[in-house]
């Protein structure tokens, strides 16, 4: 009987194959005897210590699927009917994502995202958005973590458990920043609850399974190993990353990365991809950092951080000949904002952080790490080195502002010629001029023209460039640079804003949200 796969010539070279093998076994048995003639240890002996290894690795992965996969679950985000598009909106302007998205740059997507329809049962029903990601249960009770962008949607959200029951997930409490999220499920009786490890323990080539439910596919089980550790991502301004090569794909996210002891050590989160699938390079939330997050989700629905209120950045090369310094030691302070603790303490520009409450600082997101955790009103110390000389300075972080610090900026800023800049979309905005609203067929006054995005920032995420009229926000009209100032102080990146864009083509609408 031939196998379709193989085919006639399929056949021929696997009789070929087979002799090969038949020789190659002889041989080595051959040899084995001479060797152990000579008093060496035979080849067969060899091979069969390489095959002992193997299956002693193979069963530490099998015991650690079996230990977790109860833990994971499957969610379901089916989020409210689509609207009817609007004027001049055609429906391939919509802001309906594909099954990969582009919410990130191409570089950095993130694997979460829509799909057309998925496997067991997930069915998406005609006229709605439907969702899939994966999660872990934490606590017995039906506490579960996944990432915030998992059930950011809103809607409808159905948990599934590794037993195949099904329940309506509530409680859902979210953290943008790290875009982390914890969700409860009632009536499931006592589940089986994963142990958080210690993030800081992995090392670089520690072996790492990653578990979820990649295209719907329940169940999944990757291995790789720890390729990098505190990995910072463009438009990622929070956690220091977990990368590995462990085999994650859209509907991975919100799954655990888990040791070997079986216990968790991130939360998968993103891929480095230019096709939107698995391409070798994945991200996880250290699960020291979800661990913190999640237990103030649980404790009061929402994370309280502290802040001093300075920009910073990495000490390299050229700064560190500069300031005396070795690079990557400790950080820069570029900006001292006014009225904030570290105004307040003392701090200046130009002083470089070596070290905050005895942790030693070797880049940015170690120092915001250390502020975030601090206790809010207490003093610590803080050393740094001025114009050469070592001092310690106490500084008492305030708990920090809702919308401070992300997507790089707190503030909108006056630029050049009238413009605005807006770090929170990551462009400039500037009043229509006459010969830009002739050219768009608009008058004078009926928006603002986009004269700059930022590379990375939510506005190029969802295709905003330079020369587009901006001409309602949130459906109200916007008329002027004050205008948007206006109207702009009142939305929230994180439950997504509404803008009617115009270009030459025509108008669309489109919705920027934090990611």
């Amino acid at each position: 009987m031939r196998c379709s796969y193989l085919g006639g010539r399929g056949v021929r070279w696997a009789v070929v194959l087979l002799a090969v093998v038949l020789l190659g076994t002889f041989g080595l048995l051959g040899g084995g005897v001479r060797d152990h003639a000579m008093g060496q240890t035979p080849a067969v002996a060899a091979d069969q210590g390489a095959v002992s290894y193997a299956r002693s690795l193979s069963k530490a992965f099998r015991e650690v699927a079996q230990k977790v996969q109860p833990s994971v679950v499957m969610i379901r985000c089916e989020a409210a009917p689509a609207e009817t598009p609007k004027a001049n909106e055609s429906p391939d302007d919509s802001d309906e994502p594909n099954p990969f998205g582009d919410a990130l740059p191409p570089e950095f997507r993130k694997f979460f995202k829509d799909m057309p329809r998925m496997p067991h049962g997930f069915a998406v029903p005609h006229g709605r958005q439907s969702s899939v990601g994966s999660g872990v249960i934490i606590d017995p009770s039906g506490v579960i973590l996944t990432n915030h962008h998992v059930v950011r949607e809103g809607g409808k959200i159905t948990v599934r458990l590794h037993d195949g029951r099904e329940f309506e997930a509530t409680g859902i409490k979210s953290d943008p920043k790290t875009d982390l999220a914890i969700l409860r499920i009632k009536g499931a009786g006592k589940l089986v609850a994963a142990k958080f490890g210690n993030s800081d323990e992995m090392q670089v080539g520690d072996w790492v399974l990653a578990l979820g439910d990649p295209f719907g596919l329940e169940g999944t089980v990757t291995a790789g190993i720890v390729s990098a550790k505190g990995r910072g991502l463009e438009n990622e301004n929070r956690a220091s990353f977990i990368q590995t090569d462990a085999a994650i794909n859209p509907g991975n996210s919100g799954g655990p990365l888990v040791n070997l002891d079986g216990e968790i050590v991130g939360i998968n989160r993103a891929i480095a991809s230019n096709t939107g699938g698995y391409q070798g390079v994945g991200f996880a939330v250290p699960s020291n950092l979800a661990k913190w997050v999640s237990q103030q989700l649980i404790a009061s629905g929402a994370v309280k951080r502290g802040f001093l209120g300075v920009g910073i950045q990495p000490v390299e090369q050229k700064l560190a000949e500069k300031f005396g310094v070795r690079t990557r030691q400790g950080v820069v302070i570029s900006e001292v904002r006014p009225n904030t603790p570290a105004a307040d303490a003392g701090l200046k520009p130009g002083d470089i952080v070596l070290q905050f409450a005895g942790k030693s600082i070797g880049d940015p997101k170690e120092l915001q790490e250390a502020v975030d955790q601090s206790t809010i009103g207490q003093k610590y110390p803080v050393e740094i080195v001025r114009d050469g000389k070592h001092l310690t300075i106490d500084v008492t972080p305030r708990e920090q502002p809702a919308n401070y610090g992300m997507n790089g900026g707190e503030s909108m800023t006056p630029g050049p010629d009238g413009t605005l800049r807006d770090e929170k979309l990551g462009l400039s905005v500037g009043n229509l001029t006459p010969e830009v609203a002739e050219k768009l067929g608009v008058k004078p006054g009926e928006g603002v023209v986009i004269t700059d995005v930022r590379a990375g920032s939510p506005a190029q995420s969802v295709g905003l460039s330079d020369g587009m009229v901006i001409t309602q926000i949130d459906r109200k009209p916007v008329k002027s640079v004050d205008d948007f100032r206006a109207t702009m102080e009142k939305q929230s990146l994180a439950k997504g804003i509404l803008l009617l864009v115009r270009t030459s083509q025509g108008s669309r609408f489109v919705v920027i949200q934090s990611r």
